[in-house]
């Protein structure tokens, strides 16, 4: 059972112009920006990744503008575990369950998720806030992390998990967000 206290929120390279050639990619940034709401709602910590910006380019403004209070981490390895700063970060989070986002579900995704299980943390994947460019691939990459032991989730799903009672103080605000 994932709870608030144990969370963290992992945001994992939604940029540039890649960002806009993923499968349903308008659908992926509105379920990642309900993430976001919901993680500040509930104060679970982010964690937001971008993969060599230089190059590929910065978080998508759509999601970008949600996250004015946090820091993207750059990183340069696919997996997030590859970067100290991530693993710094999700260290001084002091939580053992990360939730995850972002894009691609094959390579980044997929190698983050490996690693974060290596590293003993329980994951959950946010299906509805994951993707590829091909929905083969984002299906392949859901399938290996499940394999693996990550737990697979949808955008209501888990926080409905996270709250676990309509009586939960943030009922409301995180169901408005559902809407």
């Amino acid at each position: 059972m994932f709870k608030p206290e144990n969370a963290a929120l992992m945001i994992i390279d939604v940029q540039g112009r890649l960002a806009s050639l993923m499968h349903q990619a308008d659908d992926l940034v509105k379920e990642i920006n309900t993430m976001i709401k919901a993680a500040e709602i509930l104060d679970l910590p982010i964690i937001w990744m971008e993969q060599y910006p230089q190059g590929l380019g910065y978080t998508v403004a759509a999601i970008k503008d949600n996250l004015v209070n946090h820091k993207a981490i750059e990183k340069i390895t696919f997996s997030g575990c590859g970067c100290d700063d991530v693993m710094q970060a999700l260290k001084d989070s002091d939580r053992n369950q990360v939730i995850v986002t972002g894009i691609e579900s094959h390579v980044c995704v997929y190698q983050t998720v490996l690693g974060l299980i290596n590293e003993g943390y329980q994951v959950a994947i946010n299906q509805d806030a994951i993707s590829s460019r091909t929905p083969t691939n984002k299906q392949l990459g859901l399938e290996r992390m499940k394999d693996a032991g990550a737990i697979k989730t949808s955008t209501e799903m888990i926080l409905f998990e996270l709250m676990q009672t309509a009586e939960h103080p943030n009922f409301k605000q995180i169901s408005s967000l559902l809407k």
